[in-house]
């Protein structure tokens, strides 16, 4: 009797089925590094997050100290000069800012005073004016001293966290710039054996998609901020260039900025110049914000930076949810590096089939 013959060590199961685990595989091992490297920036925050905004400085500033050296001007000049033009650039909007603020904060004050009169008056609320909040203030003061001045304690300490990290992320800056060139040369240095072209080449995809995205949110940000500050300046509104400022500034952080800006410019506008112009202040606002959406993001963002407005959304929400007013900074132009690399990957090894295996007929 003749023995049936086995079945030859083929796999257990079919092709597309290894293809699907293997790709699963991959991503658990991708999602657990991804965890395990943000749980580790966040244990060393304070040092990662003056890298991580050096990196953007360098960025963004790396046009101008390129330009500057090959002018001449010596390297660690080029980029002091550089550091030094940020230092005015952005202490000058903050003063600008602040001075506007300023001069208008008791009417703000009071116009919300007289608003939430209005409102209490209308409801029938009682008690929930801010005169009757103020005539409480002791007795709240003195059942919630303790947490108040420890909320203050904390509050400096913040500060001056901020200002440190500030502080370290612009001398990082500094020297990022001035040795820039030797980025390359120290990159390969690192580089396993015969790694060394392909990981100065996501090096370079990944810087050049960071600075796209730099550029472009800069040239965004100083297209808000001039059509804001026209718009203020024909209405009549007091720190119009300081609104426009803070406008530019906060172009940088998604979503938050464009809503803390424009609400700023309305309550300036509601308390110097009354209910009529906070209005239209609100339609000037909105209505940049709808030219920035659907006409400067996809005509500037698409050329320097291949993302869809989708997964930009989404960054946003993950980096915000990770660290907050930092994840909404750093969360798109980190996933922007990411794409460059990917990018750089995809063109470098596609095309690449594994060879068919040769034939066994005889």
């Amino acid at each position: 009797m003749q023995d049936t013959p086995s079945p030859g060590p083929g796999p257990f199961l079919p092709g597309p089925v290894q293809r699907l685990a293997a790709w699963c595989a991959v991503l658990l091992l991708v999602s657990g590094v991804v965890y395990v490297g943000i749980r580790l920036c966040d244990e060393l925050r304070t040092a990662v997050v003056p890298v991580l905004l050096a990196l953007l400085g360098t960025a963004l500033l790396g046009p101008l100290h390129r330009r500057l050296v090959k002018a001449g001007v010596h390297r660690s000049v080029a980029a002091a000069l550089t550091c030094v033009a940020v230092v005015a650039v952005v202490g000058g909007a903050v003063y600008i800012v602040v001075a506007a603020l300023i001069d208008t904060g008791d009417q703000i004050v009071a116009s919300l005073k007289e608003a939430s009169r209005g409102v209490s008056e209308h409801f029938g609320a009682a008690g929930t004016s801010l005169d009757d909040l103020a005539s409480n203030a002791r007795e709240l003061l003195g059942k919630f001293g303790g947490t108040a001045a420890s909320g203050v304690i904390s509050g400096f300490s913040v500060v001056g966290e901020s200002i440190a990290v500030a502080v370290l992320a612009l001398l990082l800056v500094f020297f990022f710039l001035r040795d820039s060139d030797k980025a390359a040369g120290a990159l390969r240095s690192l580089a396993p054996r015969g790694s060394a072209d392909t990981l100065e080449a996501m090096a370079r995809r990944a810087l050049r998609a960071v600075e796209g995205f730099m550029r472009g949110t800069t040239i965004i940000a100083l297209i808000d901020a001039l059509c804001i500050t026209v718009g203020l300046l024909l209405l009549d509104v007091p720190g119009a260039p300081g609104l426009g400022a803070l406008v530019f500034v906060g172009a940088y952080i998604p979503y938050l900025g464009a809503f803390i800006s424009g609400a700023v410019a309305v309550l300036v506008a509601l308390a110097d110049r009354g209910f009529v112009i906070a209005l239209w202040v609100l339609g000037v606002v909105f209505a940049v914000q709808v030219l920035e959406g659907h006409v400067l993001q996809p005509a500037i963002q698409s050329r320097t930076v291949q993302m869809h407005p989708a997964v930009v959304m989404v960054t946003i929400t993950a980096g915000a949810s990770v660290a907050g007013v930092l994840g909404l900074l750093l969360a798109v132009p980190l996933t922007a590096a990411a794409f460059g690399v990917a990018q750089e990957l995809r063109t470098r090894y596609e095309g690449q089939e594994p060879s068919p295996e040769p034939s066994t007929d005889s």
